[in-house]
């Protein structure tokens, strides 16, 4: 019996990889639910930011590794999981919060679309090399700035100007830093799957 892993093939991310022909739904129910663990799990890493309500967190690099390391579809459900059951009141949003009227719950929804874009581009090949790699996660951090930051304005009665201030300015280098450590992550994994396959 051989333990070779499957050949590296276009159009496949990381998770397509593992070996479960017979067992694919149980092995991607079991991907969406540790993706969406993670998720939270990665939240509880959190550094306050003194003026503004949202803090430093280890969710949104979470968010963009799991859209990229499962797909589109899985990364999706994973972070639509993490959202529905965090909003119904399980604690693992940043700083063990929960519920709906959190000012940073526009971030979460910014989540849930970044990984499904960072997905669809990993089957595109975007993880596959450092600079692809750094235009999928600026693109997945800047989508979920785009929904986050409007939405700090609109649920705390900041201009947007005060909320750019306070809940994009002082994360950009937090997220440089974030791109770096995926730009070595991704492309190292995929080269030493191709090795193996």
């Amino acid at each position: 019996m051989s333990t070779a892993a499957a050949p590296v093939r276009p159009g496949a991310v990381l998770a397509d990889l593992l070996p479960a022909a017979r067992h694919r739904y149980a092995v991607d129910a079991a991907l969406v639910l540790g993706g969406a663990a993670l998720t939270g799990i990665a939240a509880q890493i959190a550094v306050p930011v003194p003026g503004s309500p949202v803090p430093v967190t280890g969710q949104t690099f979470a968010a963009l590794l799991i859209g990229t390391a499962l797909g589109a579809r899985r990364g999706f459900l994973s972070l639509a999981l993490y959202a529905l059951v965090g909003m119904a009141g399980m604690p693992w949003f940043a700083e063990a919060s929960s519920g709906w009227s959190m000012p940073s719950l526009g971030y979460v929804f910014g989540m849930l679309l970044a990984a499904t874009v960072v997905g669809a581009l990993a089957r595109r090949g975007g993880d596959r090399s450092v600079l692809r790699t750094a235009g999928t996660m600026v693109l997945g951090s800047a989508i979920i700035y785009a929904i986050g930051v409007p939405y700090l304005a609109l649920s705390t009665g900041m201009s947007m100007s005060a909320a750019v201030a306070a809940g994009l300015t002082p994360f950009l280098i937090g997220d440089a830093l974030k791109a770096a450590l995926a730009m070595g992550l991704l492309p190292t994994t995929w080269k030493l799957l191709g090795r193996r396959g």
